[in-house]
């Protein structure tokens, strides 16, 4: 006679799921706030400027999207193009898709440094 729960696969993955949301609960505590020395710096959205103007927020936006977005996304797509594989699918939609998305990221990073070299002698 075995002692145990048995659970459905859609039970297990419901209490992970459970599990994982309240790991994620602790998480905020551990957070770091953006530091620039010795004080934290809130409400600024790029250095001289706030939050709440045109270029600030567009500039915010884009780096998010640029840094944080779409790598993530590229991984997401690396990951679906390994279980597709393993499935015996086809693997190249993922893996176009991840390397477009990488390149998002870099033409951002690349633009973002040609405007801070540029800027340097104006």
């Amino acid at each position: 006679m075995k002692l145990g729960i048995f659970l459905t696969p859609i039970q297990k993955a419901v209490l992970l799921s459970l599990l994982v949301i309240a790991a994620l609960q602790f998480y905020p505590s551990r957070a770091l706030a953006q530091n620039s020395g010795s004080a934290p710096v809130f409400n600024k959205a790029v250095q001289g400027q706030q939050a709440t103007q045109p270029e600030g927020t567009v500039l915010n936006v884009v780096n998010w999207i640029g840094n944080v977005i779409s790598p993530l996304l590229a991984v997401g797509c690396v990951v679906m193009a390994l279980i597709s594989y393993t499935n015996g699918r086809g693997v190249m939609r993922w893996v176009i898709t991840a390397i477009g998305l990488l390149m998002i990221s870099g033409l951002t990073r690349l633009i973002e440094s040609w405007i801070n070299s540029g800027t340097g002698g104006v």
